[in-house]
């Protein structure tokens, strides 16, 4: 759905800055088929105009005309504190396709940037592209990437790189932010406006709650809960979880400093710049909670409207319960799938947790203990499996086995049946981050190749594609670890 807002208080009229020479660096079939591109056999488009208007450089293809992009306002909390206003600093709002909102991220200055340059970087841009679609193909809510346009203009950050344009499609890329804004101004028209419009075209059950917007309010909730639970099962870390890069759709947005677990560390950061780790791998469902809160604060003005503040905080608060335990929920189901667990016993989670601390203790990669879990064969003495052996403590390990055998025997479910149900729901491949920096260092170079292959491996996570083995290999001990940071 478009957006519709207007105003120059909600956003700007914003012209992409054209950028010198542009040439594809990545297309995404599957994204360009969700909003109806023709593509020729190479897998780009037919209708050559569209590298013009993906890369930021003109507005209109043969048969459409984007004529109105901006960029939006809106506020925040940056690692826990209020920035004040912030807004889309390099991303433009082209307009809407096929019920898709269509931004260019990296397309210029913004009254927005600040004392940015507007710009995105070929290194950052190929870690959204890639993790965006890799996320949808795992099955987790996201923004989608559908393009990639490179230019050999020079943007400086830490060193000296290349700027590219990254393309995104959402239904919305409204966020927490948006609302926060408008609370801080006190601008209850605005919050209303916002929060009609989500109700109308995103979350119309809310409609004919006996309270649309405290109805509203528990839906956002229950999807990030959902959201995060998901990311928690497959080592997803976000790395920068300000309130301004959350979806009020439960969509996984603002790709940065995101990485992957390779060895399991619970308490793993994955930004850089997080130097109090405040949003760690453990962290993450505790800062969503938080994030909420934020949510629920700029909200209160529309439930106290038509009762008091603080009926309508007690309201908002006790919605606010229920995002741990939908998150509990959701992520239990998650583990016991993961676990090949048909059903629910006591003790499942004690299990899973003492799981979880053995792979902490001895790092073991996450990806590649839980995808080879399924393997497993019931009949099977302790002392053949393999997997035994990544784990310092032998004998506590011996016994978790022990323990998990019995209760594999419990569900009585055929090996092969448990495995395949295992193999949908433990991927064999992820982005990791040695392999998203191959890719980059090639693209540095003018070579695309390895970014078209990892599309193409990441889109059948679940599948075994065994002539790439390698790309679900843990990283070399010789690798060197990849810093990513709010730069990134």
């Amino acid at each position: 759905m478009a957006f519709i807002f207007s105003g120059d208080d909600v956003c700007q009229a914003t012209t992409p800055t054209p950028i010198p020479a542009p040439y594809w660096v990545a297309f995404s079939p599957s994204s360009a088929n969700l909003i109806g591109i023709a593509l020729d056999e190479t897998g780009l488009p037919i209708d050559k105009e569209w590298l013009g208007v993906l890369s930021g450089n003109q507005l209109n293809t043969s048969d459409r005309q984007f004529s109105n992009p901006i960029a939006t306002a809106y506020s925040g909390h940056q690692f826990g504190v209020w920035a004040g206003q912030l807004g889309d600093g390099r991303a433009i709002l082209l307009g809407d396709i096929a019920d898709q909102e269509l931004q260019l991220k990296g397309a210029g200055i913004t009254r927005f940037s600040r004392m940015g340059d507007g710009r995105a970087v070929l290194r950052s841009s190929i870690r959204e592209f890639l993790c965006s679609e890799a996320m949808h193909a795992l099955g987790i809510p996201t923004t989608r990437a559908l393009s990639i346009v490179g230019s050999d203009l020079p943007v400086r950050r830490e060193t000296l790189e290349t700027a590219a344009v990254c393309a995104r499609l959402a239904p919305s890329f409204l966020r927490i932010g948006h609302f926060e804004h408008f609370a801080s101004l006190d601008d209850v028209e605005r919050l209303r406006e916002f929060a009609d419009y989500l109700i109308q075209y995103h979350y119309p059950d809310s409609q004919t709650a006996d309270v649309p917007y405290l109805s509203l309010f528990q839906e956002i909730c229950a999807r990030n809960a959902r959201l995060v639970a998901h990311w928690q099962a497959v080592g997803f870390c976000h790395g920068v979880l300000n309130s301004d890069n959350i979806s009020v759709l439960g969509l996984t947005m603002d790709y940065g400093p995101f990485g992957f677990l390779d060895q399991f560390q619970i308490d793993h950061i994955c930004n850089h710049s997080d130097q109090g780790g405040r949003y760690a791998y453990h962290r993450q469902p505790q800062i969503m909670h938080w994030n909420m809160a934020c949510l629920a604060s700029a909200m209160i003005p529309l439930l106290a409207d038509k009762s008091d503040e603080a009926l309508a905080q007690d309201r908002l608060r006790s919605a606010l319960e229920q995002f741990p335990v939908i998150y509990a929920q959701t992520w239990q189901s998650l583990f016991r799938r993961k676990l090949g667990f048909t059903t629910s016993q006591e003790g499942d989670i004690a299990l899973i947790e003492r799981l979880l601390q053995a792979m902490h203790d001895s790092k073991v990669d996450f990806t590649n203990f839980f995808r080879s879990l399924g393997k497993l064969r019931i009949g099977e003495a302790i002392s053949q499996n393999s997997l035994r052996d990544e784990f310092i403590d032998r004998e506590s390990i011996d016994q978790w086995f022990v323990d998990y055998t019995e209760r594999l025997k419990a569900g009585s479910c055929p090996d092969e049946v448990r495995q395949h149900a295992m193999n949908q729901i433990n991927p064999k491949y992820i982005l990791r981050n040695h392999l998203a920096q191959t890719a980059i260092e090639k693209a540095q170079d003018k070579d695309f190749s390895e970014v078209t292959k990892l599309l193409q491996i990441l889109s059948k996570p679940f599948d075994e594609q065994s002539e790439y083995e390698a790309y679900s290999m843990a990283p070399p001990p010789n690798a060197q670890a990849v810093e990513v940071s709010c730069s990134s």
